[in-house]
């Protein structure tokens, strides 16, 4: 695996390797001229400060995106962060940006439009996704690696990358009976429950541990989608080995929905409720929430096929 990761350093950053400028770096709006090592980087990515702070930059710009924090990042990203940058909510305000001065900006996980695109770069060169990438779409370790070669820093996210790869392998070797075992990531939003599909950073993350979508997760997954609303009838996209629900809203009413003490996962303690704190550790699939997501649910993950994890230990903070 580290010959995987460092291979596709090489084939993404070329030259760029020795930290090279200026950079080209091209994406699904064509390509990015970075002319010298960024020192002042705004980010539209969702999750975006938290690999920043990870590779020692202070982002200017950050983006907000729910769980209401002081700063709107998560307390693995806070204590890095040295002062308050400029934070968006909402749409996305161009002249709040322009303001910061940056001399980049990062937007490969962000679901930028092509007009989004052109309003950024007028401010700064700005990253988004690879040619072919769906919004969304792009693993936790590409975002890093894209990162880390856009601001000059390839060989620390690289190091980081293979830290992570190392746990992430460590926790599959000692968990052998993960492998193969059938996966179902589902929340409930206003009143609809829905399922990710295969290309979210989170299902590929449950992958890379060893587990098996659920065939109804392939079922649905196309090129650029990574979430679908799921009729209550289709109670076998939920009937999984391991079932998980990001539970930072609408708890209760997962709680009641009317298929639930049905299925095998939750009549078998197979079963795991993530609060406000483990879903948003878990979405940013960031080199800082990672760690701190590994901590909690590798234990939690043991107790689900080792006995089962009793009806009052489901939900996580």
């Amino acid at each position: 695996m580290r010959a995987l990761v460092t291979a596709l350093i090489a084939l993404a950053a070329g030259p760029a390797l020795a930290q090279d400028f200026p950079l080209t770096i091209e994406h699904k709006f064509g390509q990015s001229v970075i002319e010298a090592a960024p020192e002042r980087v705004a980010t539209v990515d969702y999750n975006g400060a938290d690999n920043l702070l990870a590779l020692g930059l202070q982002p200017v710009v950050v983006r907000d995106w729910f769980g209401d924090q002081p700063r709107a990042v998560w307390p693995w990203a806070d204590a890095l962060l040295d002062e308050t940058p400029e934070i968006l909510s909402g749409e996305l305000n161009f002249e709040q940006i322009a303001a910061a001065e940056p001399d980049l900006i990062t937007a490969v996980w962000s679901g930028i439009t092509p007009e989004d695109y052109e309003r950024l770069s007028q401010i700064a060169p700005v990253v988004a996704v690879p040619e072919g990438t769906a919004d969304y779409a792009l693993g936790w370790k590409d975002q890093a690696l894209i990162v880390g070669r856009a601001v000059g820093r390839a060989d620390e996210a690289e190091a980081q990358v293979v830290a992570i790869e190392d746990r992430i392998a460590a926790m599959r070797d000692a968990h052998p009976e993960w492998a193969g075992k059938t996966t179902t990531l589902a929340t409930y939003w206003d009143g609809q429950p829905g399922i990710y599909l295969r290309d979210d950073s989170r299902v590929l993350l449950l992958s890379e541990l060893g587990f098996a979508n659920n065939p109804v997760v392939e079922e649905l997954s196309d090129d650029m989608n990574f979430y679908a609303d799921v009729s209550e009838e289709r109670i076998e996209a939920f009937d999984s080995d391991l079932l998980l629900w990001f539970a930072d809203a609408y708890l209760d009413e997962m709680q009641d929905i009317a298929f639930r003490p049905a299925l095998d996962a939750v009549q078998e303690g197979r079963e795991l409720f993530l609060g406000r704190q483990m879903t948003s550790a878990f979405s940013h699939t960031s080199l800082l929430s990672l760690p701190y997501l590994f901590d909690t649910l590798e234990p939690r993950l043991e107790a689900a096929f080792d006995g089962g994890i009793p009806e009052a230990d489901r939900i996580t903070e």
